[in-house]
């Protein structure tokens, strides 16, 4: 059966081509950087588009499902969709998919790279080398801290907090510990972890790593009392959401010496940075590219494909989110 279907920005190939093989016409606009609300609207009102593949950068509103009648599925080129008014896509009958589980290794590596870059002080040495202040070797010139060994706090037990853990523990040794809604028995079994309650994991963690996603339970889960809680010594990785970090008290901590250092992908205004963040020393910045392997970015492709044609072809989606 022939679908309309339009996409907001270019995806890789191979999802855009698993629809054109069923017969569908695909649309993807044209601008690389990311589109305003107001021009998707322009677009999906062009043309009776069934299906409809979005970023986490477009906001998905009944301004956009009243911009197209005929829109029955929008399938989320990403994991989280906070950025879709799931409320308002039930009120119009909307089929809302996402893309879990595939981008966990490229998260969980990045993830890692982080707290390696941290613990060996990897960005400050390539700064403190392109500034052209390297005169010679000294015993005290940007000494880090061993990664083996240390106790690592996964907030959120899920595909990308396991694949941390499991890089962590079998990798160097390290004990974890871990906080989430619901106990995870088999995450415990495999990785000799222990559930602990967040504040807990708080007090005791060495390197804290933040997998959960966003939503007004988690907004600020770590704020000024939960960096408090940290030890001094202690790293604070971020490769989820921004919002889940009051990034204000973040710098205020970094500055203040409240914790050692942090290691982020996301950001609570993104792409802004809070003030006083881009000047800290002590914490690595990487621009939201955690799931950027070409890899991550194929699965993407795939599933959102593979979302739509099941759903137009069986009348139901493989990643349906509930709501």
């Amino acid at each position: 059966m022939s679908k309309l279907i339009y996409v907001t920005r270019k995806i890789p190939e191979n999802g855009i081509q698993l629809m054109v093989d069923k017969g569908y016409t695909v649309d993807v606009g044209e601008k690389i950087e990311k589109p305003t609300k107001e021009e998707i609207i322009e677009a999906l009102s062009q043309k009776p588009y069934d299906g409809m593949i979005s970023f986490l950068t477009d906001p998905i509103d009944k301004d956009i499902f009243d911009a197209c009648k005929t829109l029955k599925i929008v399938a989320q080129f990403a994991v989280g969709f906070d950025n879709i008014n799931l409320d308002d896509a039930k009120a119009h009958s909307i089929v809302i998919t996402n893309t879990p589980k595939v981008l966990s290794l490229a998260v969980a590596e990045h993830t890692v790279a982080l707290i390696l870059a941290l613990t060996t002080r990897t960005v400050e040495g390539d700064s403190f080398m392109r500034s052209g202040k390297y005169t010679g070797w000294s015993p005290y010139l940007l000494n880090g801290t061993n990664l083996r060994g240390k106790t690592v706090g996964i907030l959120g037990a899920g595909a990308i907090g396991y694949e941390v853990a499991h890089m962590l523990h079998f990798g160097f040794n390290c004990p974890i510990i871990y906080h989430d809604i619901n106990e995870n028995k088999s995450f415990e079994e495999k990785f000799q972890a222990k559930f602990v309650d967040k504040e807990t994991l708080l007090k005791t963690s060495d390197i804290v790593s933040i997998h959960v996603s966003l939503s007004p339970s988690t907004k600020h889960l770590i704020n000024k009392d939960s960096l408090h809680l940290m030890k001094k010594d202690a790293y604070l990785v971020n490769t989820s959401r921004g919002p889940v970090i009051d990034e204000v008290a973040l710098v205020s901590a970094l500055k203040e010496g409240v914790i050692r250092g942090a290691g982020l992908d996301v950001y609570e205004f993104e792409p802004k940075l809070s003030e006083g963040l881009v000047d800290l020393p002590n914490v690595v910045l990487t621009p939201h590219i955690a799931s950027a392997s070409d890899n991550a970015r194929k699965e993407m492709s795939r599933v959102v494909g593979e979302n739509i044609v099941s759903f137009f072809e069986t009348g139901k989606a493989i990643n349906e989110v509930k709501h």
